[in-house]
């Protein structure tokens, strides 16, 4: 039972880095530079720890560009305000982000300014394939090592991990939580110390200065994931642009 727990936290934890690091805060966000060799480092890291929900990082930062600009609109890809349950706004997440993909839709020039791409990465990590070797993957773990039928009740959580924290943060924080500061939308932060999604339920902060690297402002809103960008740069990995400026910029 110990190593299926800490497999579930370890996935959890290692996913939720790599979509913060990767696909929001470096390709949304610009919040950092690194070289083409770090680029594609993390590009690996990702698939393996996102595995069966592995974003396109070129599509994750259009669309949550997307979001930024028109939060809380009919334009925005997932707003809780346009939506009665979380079920379809997920759907509806899902589906403009297969759109953005196809090129089923126009897309502004301004959400497609200096975005990382990897298409042969993206192509087969995004494939059906790839996801139902993870999802194998996944319960061959637990048959090997999990003592109690209801342990297997984690698996789906695993298979859907990046909807998962796509869903606490794009529909609990934009309904539950603290406001902090008057945005022109409905986002919050969720909760006071953040222990569960690393910095990334400070959202009201967030979009407030979304080009800060820092999701934190008041002392106690520790942001791991600022403090593990501060030791990457420290070793000349990265090159964080704004460091502790609060900045109200789109992108």
């Amino acid at each position: 039972m110990e190593i299926i727990i800490i497999f579930f936290i370890a996935h959890w934890y290692l996913s939720l880095f790599s979509q913060s690091f990767l696909q929001h805060r470096y390709a949304s966000h610009a919040a950092f530079t690194m070289n083409k060799f770090w680029e594609r480092f993390f590009y690996v890291f990702a698939y393996f720890t996102q595995g069966t929900s592995y974003m396109s990082a070129k599509t994750y930062g259009i669309m949550h560009r997307m979001h930024h600009a028109y939060a809380d609109t009919p334009k925005d890809p997932h707003s809780p305000k346009q939506f009665k349950s979380l079920i379809p706004m997920m759907m509806h997440t899902m589906k403009t982000f297969g759109d953005i993909t196809d090129k089923k839709i126009e897309i502004e020039e301004r959400f497609t300014k200096n975005l990382p791409n990897w298409p042969l990465m993206d192509k087969w990590g995004q494939s059906l394939p790839n996801r139902i070797l993870f999802a194998l993957a996944y319960i061959g773990i637990y048959i090997l090592f999990a003592p109690y039928w209801w342990l297997y009740l984690l698996i789906p959580i695993h298979i859907m991990m990046g909807p998962v924290h796509g869903t606490i943060i794009n529909w609990f924080a934009h309904k539950y939580g603290k406001v902090s500061f008057e945005v022109d939308n409905t986002s919050r932060n969720l909760m006071p110390v953040d222990f569960l999604m690393l910095g990334e339920d400070y959202h009201n902060n967030h979009h407030k200065f979304p080009s800060s690297a820092n999701f934190g402002y008041k002392w106690y809103e520790i942001d791991p994931i600022y403090y593990i960008m501060l030791a990457l740069e420290s070793v000349k990995i990265i090159k964080i642009r704004n460091k502790g400026k609060y900045i109200a910029a789109e992108f």
